[in-house]
């Protein structure tokens, strides 16, 4: 689910290619699909676009009332601190041109905290948190214990 329709439209054509003809793909805010289908999903995962949302705190309220009781939401965001602005703004956007200047606004990072409390309100218990590196000389991601820039969280609702 994306509210981006060119997104969503690459995403298909992606399905295509893999020959995963049963994934279904929507264009909906995830507020109203948790309206639609409360505690529908065993497993929600929201990668990478907390930092670009007006209200993140409601998206991970959404994604609290998607997940069925034991069910599992991931999160995976940028971290608001100097290290973080050096290394996902200026070497990722000016550096590295990985990503198009401008995509981040270092005032939309979240610190763990924010979304840990977010997702407490929301009746979800944290259970992991992890640090994703980045290498660009093998350009190849890895998970580890840092969580000062990228990070995930593995958090789930109680039964």
């Amino acid at each position: 689910m994306d509210l981006a329709t060119k997104s969503l439209r690459v995403a298909q054509l992606h399905a295509l290619e893999a020959q995963t003809p049963n994934v279904k793909y929507r264009e909906v805010s995830v507020e109203d699909l948790a309206g639609e289908d409360p505690a529908g999903f065993d497993v929600v995962t929201c990668m990478e676009m907390l930092e670009h949302v007006p209200d993140p705190a409601s998206v991970v309220r959404a994604c609290g009332q998607l997940v069925k009781p034991g069910g599992w939401v991931f999160f995976s965001t940028i971290n608001r601190n100097a290290k973080a602005f050096a290394l996902a703004i200026v070497g990722a956007e000016y550096l590295l041109n990985m990503v198009p200047r401008g995509t981040h606004d270092y005032l939309r990072f979240l610190k763990p905290a924010e979304i840990a409390g977010w997702a407490r309100q929301a009746g979800l218990s944290m259970q992991h948190s992890k640090g994703l590196r980045y290498n660009p000389l093998s350009r190849r991601f890895s998970l580890n214990e840092d969580t000062s820039v990228n990070y995930m969280l593995a958090l789930r609702r109680g039964i």
